[in-house]
């Protein structure tokens, strides 16, 4: 898959925004059909990072959640300021 048709749109909740700041993790929506892997590997080529590690579930509106721990290297706030959504 494509690494712009792997990550659909960032999610910011405020539960989102803790993890971002403590965990350093993006939470991302991402298309359902892609795995972990297609995951890491769009996050890596799209925002420039290293990611660790990837964790995924499928809400109960039927769309996937990827939560995206970046390597200690990378501040998962500055892909976040720079994709402006704080």
């Amino acid at each position: 898959m494509k690494p712009h048709n792997v990550v659909l749109y960032p999610l910011m909740t405020e539960v989102a925004s803790r993890m971002l700041e403590t965990e350093n993790k993006l939470v991302l929506m991402v298309d359902i059909r892609a795995s972990k892997d297609d995951v890491k590997q769009a996050v890596e080529e799209l925002y420039e990072v290293q990611v660790e590690k990837v964790n995924v579930l499928i809400t109960p509106r039927g769309e996937k959640k990827a939560f995206v721990k970046l390597h200690p290297d990378f501040k998962a706030v500055d892909v976040a300021i720079k994709l402006g959504i704080i």
